[in-house]
């Protein structure tokens, strides 16, 4: 049992078949034959266009007919692709290869989204969403696949131009509609009716009630998309519990909107047969029964409330976390956290230029301010980095710019962890090897080495592994992946490890700091070593980043919201705490602040008596 068995493929199709061993008996559970070449599919085209797409830049468009792992090709409107796409077999290794295709298309390929692609797009997406083959989706390799494809519908239908003020592209399984809205309508609804299977038609409707187009301030538009089969080819795939009795139907609204009503026929119309109305939620990939309430169920149809949720800045604990909750509170503590980070890192990079030169006089107080510097500069562009993207994400920001942002997150999260790593070094280094001296030329190429160089390569690398297979980024977030490629695993594996590091460089000052006043019997000069230790403790705490070890629990119970208030809670504020314990309650700072003040007040009263 569970012993796995891959068999190729027969001559005419390219790729593999997996059987798993199940009470003695072998069990089909992926089957990646496919016979269409996704590659090839423009070499019967003309004058097709071909973006070129590397790791790290968007080129520009070309006519040619080069063909790489790296290409990402297209007409206009798609419409050479669809005679082969058309004519292939809908078998799962097919399947698979059509929804990269479409993915590929919507993240590349999405600007200017007139009738015609869409058309095009949507007879593509057609062809695998047909009721007859939705068995054919559990061999499907990748389980989330049906999900990639949603994400990749909406993205793209989202973008769709409206022409004369609306538009309606129908197919047999996938029917896309637009209208331009302001707050003079008298309500607007969608109505869709559809074939399900052979046995008739289901029908869904989206009615935006006039209230809410009242608060739209300006005219926009609203695009909805039915796809009648889809709830099915999902539990067909992903094996989920719950029954989809009716078709998944998908809005885009503008930010200002927030209740629409939804209105389903039943799939199965039987009396025992309860309803209840859901959200999928894309980041989680779940059913959310938080989204949406029922106002009314009978036998045929259930009318649904649903709440549009606007998109909030993203939560701090997405650095470490699979998922991302969607939580007011913490959105708040990412705001002011970042917020006072930012500001406390300024100031501390302010005084440290202040008393630079009282405080580095000797090597080892050098070495450390150095580290010092490195990880608030890091940490700095880190958290404004965060700010931004999370802000410029909610209005408008292109695959390309989303990966460069990423890219540079990625590198500078991972620069605060290297530069903390040095750090704690150089105390292992000033308590267990004080009779050996480093040079400053030796230290700083040492300290550079690692808190950029390490960094530098895990970020390139990184995005060069999974970058040319679409699988850098997350959906809705621009951070790394974790459900298709895992890539979150290269900034929470070297972070995680470096504070397992760091954590050990603090136990061996707890017992260095017990051992200094060992055969001190007296009791104020025990409570006075535990303060001492107590104080080294909340001093290393920050700088050498023990904080984000709470990043465990977002990974291991990572829809706890719990978990992640408490990790943003410590380490959006990090930068505030370095400003606090790494500055200002340094006894030597504070003294080269002090004789700074000093020093300028002399300087003043010397010039108001040279002026009398």
């Amino acid at each position: 049992n569970g012993a796995i068995c891959i068999q190729p493929c027969s001559p005419s199709f390219h790729g593999e078949t997996s059987f798993v061993c199940e009470e003695r008996k072998w069990q089909m559970f992926a089957d990646a034959c496919a016979s269409l070449d996704v590659q090839s599919l423009f070499q019967h085209c003309t004058s097709c266009l071909v973006v070129v797409v590397s790791s790290f830049s968007f080129c520009s468009l070309i006519f040619s007919n080069i063909f790489s792992s790296f290409q990402r090709i297209s007409e206009p409107d798609f419409s050479c692709i669809i005679p082969e796409i058309l004519s292939s077999p809908a078998i799962p290794g097919n399947i698979a290869d059509i929804v990269e295709l479409l993915k590929k298309i919507s993240l590349l390929l999405s600007e200017n989204i007139n009738r015609g692609k869409m058309q095009s797009y949507s007879r593509i997406a057609n062809h695998i969403l047909n009721s007859s083959i939705i068995s054919n989706w559990a061999f499907v390799r990748d389980r989330n696949a049906s999900l990639v494809l949603l994400d990749s519908v909406n993205l793209f239908a989202g973008k769709l131009l409206l022409r004369n003020g609306s538009e309606s592209i129908q197919e047999h399984f996938i029917s896309t509609k637009g209208y331009s809205i302001h707050k003079n309508t008298s309500g607007k609804s969608f109505d869709f009716s559809m074939e399900f299977n052979n046995t008739g038609n289901i029908t869904g409707h989206v009615v935006i009630p006039e209230e809410e187009l009242l608060k739209l301030p300006k005219t926009s538009k609203a695009v909805s998309i039915a796809l009648p089969t889809l709830g099915a080819i999902i539990e067909t795939s992903r094996l989920d519990p719950g029954f989809v009795n009716g078709m998944v139907l998908s809005v885009s609204l503008p930010e200002e909107l927030r209740h629409i009503l939804l209105v389903f026929e039943k799939v199965n119309k039987l009396e025992n047969v309860k309803a209840v109305c859901v959200g999928w939620h894309s980041m989680e990939r779940r059913w959310d029964n938080r989204a949406c309430m029922m106002k009314s169920d009978n036998i045929s149809s259930v009318v649904c409330i649903c709440k549009h949720h606007r998109r909030t800045f993203k939560s701090f604990s997405i650095l470490m976390s699979p998922t991302m909750l969607r939580n007011t509170a913490l959105d708040y503590i990412t705001r002011v956290g970042l917020g006072l980070s930012v500001f406390s890192l300024v100031l501390c990079l302010i005084i440290e230029a202040i008393v630079w030169h009282h405080v580095t006089k000797t090597e080892i107080t050098y070495m450390r301010h150095f580290c010092l510097v490195n990880i608030a500069v890091s940490l700095l562009v880190a958290d404004v980095l965060f700010i931004l993207v999370a802000v410029v994400r909610q209005t408008a920001l292109n695959y390309q710019l989303c990966v460069a942002a990423t890219f540079f997150l990625h590198f500078f999260y991972l620069a605060l962890f290297f530069w903390m790593f040095a750090l704690g070094l150089l105390i292992l280094y000033g308590l267990l090897f004080v009779f050996f001296k480093i040079t400053r030329s030796v230290f700083i190429a040492t300290a550079f080495s690692i808190g950029y160089g390490c960094p530098l390569v895990i970020s390139i690398l990184t995005v060069a592994i999974t970058e040319p297979k679409n699988g850098y980024l997350r959906s809705g977030a621009c951070w790394l992946n974790w459900y298709e490629t895992k890539a979150l695993l290269a900034f929470v594996v070297p972070a995680l490890s470096i504070i397992v590091v760091n954590v050990m460089v603090v136990l061996v000052v707890v017992v260095k700091t017990g051992r200094s006043s060992v055969g001190e019997g007296c009791k104020s000069q025990d409570l006075s070593n535990m303060i001492r230790i107590s104080k080294n403790v909340a001093l290393l705490t920050p700088l050498l980043g023990l904080t984000w070890g709470f990043g465990l629990a977002t990974i291991v119970e990572s829809r706890s919201l719990a978990f992640h208030i408490t990790f943003a809670l410590l380490n959006a504020f990090q930068g505030f705490f370095i400003l606090l314990f790494g500055t200002l309650l340094d006894r030597k700072t504070r003294e080269a602040l002090r004789m700074n003040c000093l020093s300028s007040k002399r300087k003043r009263n010397l010039a108001k008596v040279s002026i009398f």
